[in-house]
């Protein structure tokens, strides 16, 4: 059994954006030479998400709409008692959750035919990182 670990950072340019990091992930398995296991892919922050979907900007547009309807962005969360305005962002991030895990096949990446990874940022505009760990033999 062996495990290669590599950080992706972000630094989004809006408040909530939806990063297509599939590619990035491939690329950290090949780097990493396992060839059967599994990948773990974390958001590294309370605030962002990861998570497996289609890439079609339609469903994209549905998910942070909904995501905004569960959790709208406002002023009346306890939260922001503490000076900080991203009471939504935490909830949100707890609606997709902060990580997934992936089968690798074949020293791949072994996605559906429509499967795309995703980091999902709820509070952005500041550096914030992603861990990908791949273990397996």
């Amino acid at each position: 059994m062996k495990s290669f670990t590599e950080y992706l950072w972000f630094n989004t340019g809006k408040r909530r954006e939806y990063v297509n990091i599939t590619g990035q992930v491939a690329e950290a398995v090949e780097k990493s030479g396992i060839r059967e296991g599994m990948v773990l892919v974390s958001a590294m922050h309370i605030t962002a998400a990861v998570y497996v979907n289609d890439a079609e900007e339609g469903i994209i547009q549905d998910i942070d709409a909904m995501l905004e309807r569960l959790a709208p962005f406002g002023p009346d969360y306890l939260h922001h008692r503490t000076g900080e305005d991203n009471g939504d962002a935490h909830l949100k991030s707890i609606l997709v959750h902060h990580q997934v895990i992936l089968p690798v096949t074949a020293g791949r990446l072994d996605l559906g035919p429509w499967q795309q990874v995703f980091y999902a940022e709820f509070d952005g505009r500041r550096r914030k990182r992603l861990v990908i760990k791949v273990i397996g033999i």
